[in-house]
């Protein structure tokens, strides 16, 4: 499976956005899709999951803040991100794996990253 994401940007705090993540593969609707993020400094730190089935599961700090959603007719997975932060700043990645969990390691695929910055 090969992830590509993108959609990040720049935004004042308070402000949304959506992160889409493309895979190719005939067998994405098989996977957890994930995305972590990783602040300047920092280690990689996990966001949120969705199953085939549509199951979500967010870190406590997007929870209520950000919605992951699949499309898998589209092979996309998407991050719809709201009342951001300035700490929300970081590369956000998209993943793919046969498990949901918080454990990065755990994860085989990986997107690039897409920059999300906020601004206070």
């Amino acid at each position: 499976v090969q992830l590509q994401a993108f959609g990040g940007g720049f935004v004042q705090t308070g402000g949304s956005l959506r992160l889409s993540c493309a895979a190719s593969g005939r067998t994405f609707s098989s996977y957890f899709m994930g995305w972590f993020r990783q602040a300047p400094g920092k280690e990689r730190e996990f966001v949120s999951t969705i199953n085939w089935s549509g199951n979500t599961y967010y870190a406590d700090s997007v929870k209520g803040r950000f919605t992951i959603a699949r499309d898998n007719a589209k092979n996309t997975v998407y991050l719809q991100m709201a009342s951001l932060k300035p700490e929300d700043t970081a590369v956000y990645y998209c993943t793919a794996g046969t498990i949901s969990t918080e454990n990065p390691k755990a994860y085989t695929y990986w997107g690039q990253g897409t920059l999300v910055t906020v601004s206070s």
